[in-house]
């Protein structure tokens, strides 16, 4: 079985219970494999990352074979404002964020609500300087376990977003965004648009940034914020401390 989002946004969670964590969320056009089913719960692999975990039955649009076929073979489409919504024939209106995927409405037999999109869209590769503007769009949006909106949203859902929304694919953890790109040695190797990685006391893999100029930082930590960054990790210049320590600088463009 397959399906797709077409609400604003779901969350996916880690169990098949509104309780559970929420590990991450699907975004409106985001289509997936139904792996398991448990009464009212779909176990899915979101096609893009592979990224899986549980969603509420109710809240997706099944869809055939062959029209999960035909996403696939169709050439990405992302709504690029940070709100824009899609109307359906009534005129009603669903509001969907940035980097919501809005290909799938040009397929007829998916789009059976026929919801019409008149926003900003962006598809295809977009040069390394893009990177920056995209990841400035999410600035002060406020920090979320699992989220990838500008309403809420993590340190690797932020990375992941800004670079899938300019038509690059990364992981969805920081970790497994950490196997991907190219080792850079030091610091003074990174361009603006390449990823920082920073581990905890036990070495593991925990938060990434995006690196800018002059060594500066954009990531995920209360909010989408700017803070410094220098061959210890990051710092805070409100608190004056180092608060993520640097493990791995990456390159993927």
């Amino acid at each position: 079985m397959f399906g797709i989002c077409n609400l604003s946004v779901i969350p996916l969670r880690k169990e098949a219970s509104d309780r559970s964590e929420m590990v991450s969320q699907v975004l409106f056009g985001e289509h997936f494999t139904i792996i398991e089913t448990n009464k009212q719960w779909y176990k899915i692999r979101v096609h893009f990352d592979n990224y899986e975990g549980w969603i509420d039955a109710k809240q997706i649009k099944i869809i055939t074979t062959a029209e999960f076929n035909q996403l696939n073979d169709c050439s990405p489409e992302f709504n690029i404002d940070l709100v824009a919504h899609v109307a359906d024939q009534n005129n009603y209106l669903l509001p969907i964020t940035i980097g919501s995927a809005v290909n799938f409405l040009s397929i007829a037999s998916v789009n059976t609500e026929k919801l019409n999109f008149e926003g900003l869209k962006i598809s295809g590769k977009q040069p390394k300087n893009n990177i920056i503007e995209t990841s400035f769009l999410y600035l002060n949006a406020p920090y979320l376990w699992g989220g990838k909106t500008p309403f809420g949203i993590d340190c690797s859902g932020f990375t992941q977003m800004v670079y899938k929304i300019n038509g690059y694919s990364l992981l969805r953890d920081a970790s497994q965004q950490a196997g991907q790109g190219e080792v850079l040695s030091f610091i003074e190797e990174c361009e603006p648009g390449d990823l920082a990685f920073f581990d905890n006391d036990d070495g593991k893999i925990i938060h990434v940034g995006i690196v800018l100029e002059h060594n500066y930082i954009i990531h995920a930590s209360g909010k989408i914020r700017i803070d410094r960054l220098d061959h210890s990790g990051i710092f805070n210049e409100n608190t004056k401390m180092h608060t993520h320590k640097l493990r791995l600088l990456k390159r993927y463009i």
